[in-house]
């Protein structure tokens, strides 16, 4: 009896074992301070990396169904180094002009919001080339999933050979400028930054700031940033961080603060924020027209 006792144990030890060995551990996401300190890689991936956090992704609603009626400007394909060609949505300046603005989508996609906003500084600044970027090569989220999928899988690599196909389209004496938000708020200082001496003015929209001082070093021309203070995804401490680290370099910089969250420019978002949108839109005409 002691014996079955002793084996019957033994069996039931065994299988708590192998239980044990065998189950699928449950995924854990990081942190948002992990998000922000814990990683090496640079800002232009770190941008990518933040469609990964849940909580990001929780700060935007499915967009609305929008048609663009009656399109400005023609989707384009241009050259780039690696290889693949780029697409973009282009507006052409009725007069000659060496002025460049370059729009870069929301962690949408190049959607019709978006070339509307291209549209919409067509109309207000006048006589500039305007390009949207067709950043996720055809692909246009209307989903949290497939967004975050779409923006976790962009390629770093991929996205600066996009940057500098239209770089290279506009050409060699263009004054390029250049707006974007959210994922596109990033990627509108990072172009800037690949932009080198013809940069001429750079505006972001809840976009995370490049952190590497060597490369926030080389930029040459002036930026103007627009922020929520209860943005969870890219916080007030960023903003402030961005801030400092820009007037320690001497770089010009202006940054405005509203009582607002992530995406508040954005009529789709639940975070959309009226007065904040129009005074934020007013200053970043008057900063381009400043500088054009």
């Amino acid at each position: 009896m002691k014996k079955m006792v002793l084996v019957t144990a033994a069996a039931f030890l065994s299988a708590a074992l192998l239980s044990y060995t065998f189950k699928t551990p449950e995924p854990s996401f990081l942190s948002k301070d992990c998000y922000i300190d814990c990683y090496t890689k640079e800002t232009k991936e770190m941008i990518s990396l933040d469609a990964a956090n849940p909580a990001f992704a929780k700060l935007h609603q499915n967009p609305a169904n929008f048609k663009l009626q009656n399109p400005v400007g023609e989707m384009i394909t241009y050259k780039t180094a690696d290889g693949v060609d780029a697409k973009g949505y282009l507006i052409k300046s009725k007069k000659k002009t060496n002025k460049w603005l370059i729009v870069i989508q929301e962690w949408w996609g190049l959607n019709d919001y978006i070339k509307k906003e291209a549209d919409n500084f067509d109309a207000e600044l006048k006589d500039v080339n305007i390009i949207a970027l067709d950043m996720y090569d055809g692909k246009v989220a209307t989903t949290q999933d497939s967004a975050a999928k779409y923006m976790q899988g962009a390629n770093p690599a991929r996205l600066e050979s996009i940057v500098k196909g239209a770089l290279s389209l506009a050409g060699p004496d263009a004054k390029i400028y250049t707006v974007g938000w959210c994922f596109g708020g990033g990627w509108s200082l990072q172009t800037s930054l690949l932009a080198g001496k013809q940069a001429a003015g750079c505006v972001m929209y809840y976009g995370r700031p490049e952190k590497n001082l060597d490369r926030l070093k080389t930029i040459h021309c002036d930026v103007i940033g627009f922020f929520g203070n209860k943005d969870q995804g890219i916080s007030p401490e960023i903003v402030n961080g961005f801030e400092k680290n820009m007037k320690d370099l001497g770089k010009p910089i202006s940054i405005y603060r509203y009582d607002a969250g992530h995406g508040f420019a954005n009529p789709s978002n639940p975070s959309y924020h009226k007065e904040a949108t129009a005074d934020a839109h007013a200053k970043t005409i008057s900063f381009l027209k400043a500088h054009m």
